[in-house]
């Protein structure tokens, strides 16, 4: 299943403000939408999951595929002047915010790029109120000086390069909120290290949901 427009995301342009990246709605195609929302697992608890320890339909397995295609990692390579080749990647998903969500933070460096797909319907009134919308910001200490601000929804595509500046945050959400996150690593000890953690959290969840 072709879900995702990787001409849109070719003919998007990278923003430098506050800082690099591409923000692109839709990323998911509309006709494509409704089935990768009803493919995703039911989530309870906080926190991210290893792509690899959940149980995915069918379209939301070819979301994921296409994310994780060389494509992708062309484009984003492309786009950004990065040499991405044979950069490990890795992929979670996170179905719920809780109060302690949306601090503002950077990145770890070991995470070379980061990719943010949103799959929540358009509908939620939490979403006008502009609480769990990410927000772009200029510095580390005011959520409301932000140049760009990402409604979770509708398969939104945000990348950016992280670096000691890419600030981000929201406002409180708490509730049902899916986010596909993808990063591609360094080749660092820190970045190794996080990537085992992600591999054993992945094989004690599988462990979890066959007990």
């Amino acid at each position: 299943m072709d879900v995702l427009d990787f001409e849109a995301l070719r003919a998007t342009r990278v923003s430098n403000d506050p800082f690099a990246h591409i923000l692109l709605p839709r990323f998911v195609k509309p006709e494509a939408l409704q089935a990768v929302f009803a493919a995703l697992p039911p989530m309870k608890g906080r926190g991210s999951f290893p792509i690899e320890a959940l149980k995915l339909a069918p379209a939301a397995k070819a979301a994921i595929a296409g994310l994780q295609s060389e494509t992708f990692r062309e484009i984003v390579a492309e786009k950004f002047g990065l040499d991405l080749k044979g950069a490990p990647s890795m992929t979670t998903l996170r179905g719920n915010s809780g109060e302690q969500d949306g601090q503002i933070h950077t990145d770890s460096l070991a995470k070379r790029v980061t990719i943010l797909l949103y799959l929540n319907p358009s509908n939620g009134a939490a979403w006008a109120r502009r609480e769990g919308c990410l927000r772009l910001l200029r510095g580390p200490d005011d959520l409301e000086n932000y140049a760009a601000e990402v409604p979770p929804v509708d398969g939104t595509l945000l990348v950016f390069p992280n670096g000691p500046t890419t600030w981000h945050g929201h406002k409180q959400y708490i509730g049902q909120r899916y986010v596909v996150q993808m990063n591609y690593m360094t080749t660092s000890a820190k970045a190794k290290a996080e990537m085992r953690r992600h591999h054993l959290s992945a094989f004690i969840k599988r462990l979890t949901r066959a007990a």
